[in-house]
């Protein structure tokens, strides 16, 4: 099943969701070591970049939608994109309110509920890796090892 929504003939949606998921990330990673410094500035990067990673995902959730929206039903894929995204959507929330929880300063819990975020953004990228690599989801339809260029002959944005 081909992706919907295309630029330079790449899905978005995959492209996208990097971002999210390397900033949640890093916040998480940034708590910790705020932890062990002790300094303040690792939460404040903690803060920012579990903000800004909230924000990506939200930006890369319609895309997904729009693929998801697109797997024929009863199948495997139509399932499995429904597990993705509502695990995604859990983590969203629980960076959100760890974010909250965190406006005036640092607290245990607010790291607890990151590091909640963090497991439950793991299973929903697993998720989506099964849904490409092993259900061939976004895959263009002439994709292959010789395959000719994404950028031949396609418009430079799909909708």
């Amino acid at each position: 099943m081909e992706s919907r929504t295309k630029v330079l003939g790449h899905p978005i949606h995959p492209v996208l969701v990097v971002f999210p998921l390397g900033l949640l990330s890093a916040s998480v990673a940034f708590d910790v070591i705020d932890r062990f410094r002790d300094t303040g500035s690792w939460a404040q990067t903690a803060s920012a970049t579990m903000a800004a990673g909230v924000i990506g995902g939200l930006a890369a959730a319609p895309f997904g939608l729009r693929d998801w929206l697109a797997i024929p039903a009863g199948t495997r894929a139509k399932r499995v994109g429904l597990w993705h995204a509502g695990a995604n959507v859990i983590a969203l929330v629980l960076f959100a309110v760890s974010w909250l929880l965190r406006r005036d300063e640092p607290t245990t819990a607010a790291l607890i509920v990151a590091l909640a975020g963090l497991a439950v953004v793991g299973v929903g990228g697993w998720l989506g890796g099964e849904l490409v690599a092993r259900l061939g989801v976004g895959i263009d339809r002439d994709a292959g090892l010789d395959a000719s260029s994404s950028l031949a002959g396609s418009p430079i944005i799909k909708f």
